[in-house]
């Protein structure tokens, strides 16, 4: 390809291309755009939320423990158990039920973690926006240290 022909396909390249920039994003859907809110949250839901994924966690500890049901002195669940009398009886289902047993345990553990993640993110995130009110509230204030209703505010961003 000459020079001149790699000059004249750059040129022609950067015809069709827009100059400007461009966000690639969905419109804007919020008060006065013309379109509903579709998430409101209030600090009692976060707070019930977060509170029955704590709930949650501790009846799948209590609950759904396979593992550690029917424990021994050896620190064997009944499932356990049985999967070893199985497979020192030559049974294949033994080890299909260790299996089981292993794949249960896992995936309990990993739903424990998510409950956990979430009531501890809620929990966490009533604490920041309550916190975040509160300094809001003391830095928008009248003279005399009297809140100023948002009444008042609403003037200001007209």
């Amino acid at each position: 390809m000459a020079w001149e022909e790699w000059e004249r396909l750059k040129a022609r390249a950067a015809d069709r291309q827009p100059t400007g920039t461009r966000v690639n994003q969905a419109p804007a859907q919020g008060p006065g755009t013309g379109g509903k809110r579709d998430l409101v949250v209030r600090q009692d839901d976060l707070g019930a939320v977060g509170h029955e994924a704590f709930v949650l966690h501790g009846d799948l500890a209590e609950k759904v423990d396979i593992a550690g049901a029917g424990m021994d002195s050896g620190h064997a669940g009944s499932t356990h158990q049985a999967a070893t009398a199985l497979s020192t009886s030559n049974f294949t289902m033994g080890a299909e039920l260790m299996t089981t047993l292993t794949v249960w345990e896992s995936q309990v553990k990993a739903v424990r973690q998510a409950c956990a993640h979430i009531s501890n993110h809620l929990d966490f995130s009533k604490k920041l926006h309550a916190n975040d009110d509160a300094e809001i509230a003391a830095e928008i204030a009248r003279r005399d240290g009297t809140a100023l209703p948002a009444s008042e505010l609403g003037k200001y961003f007209k």
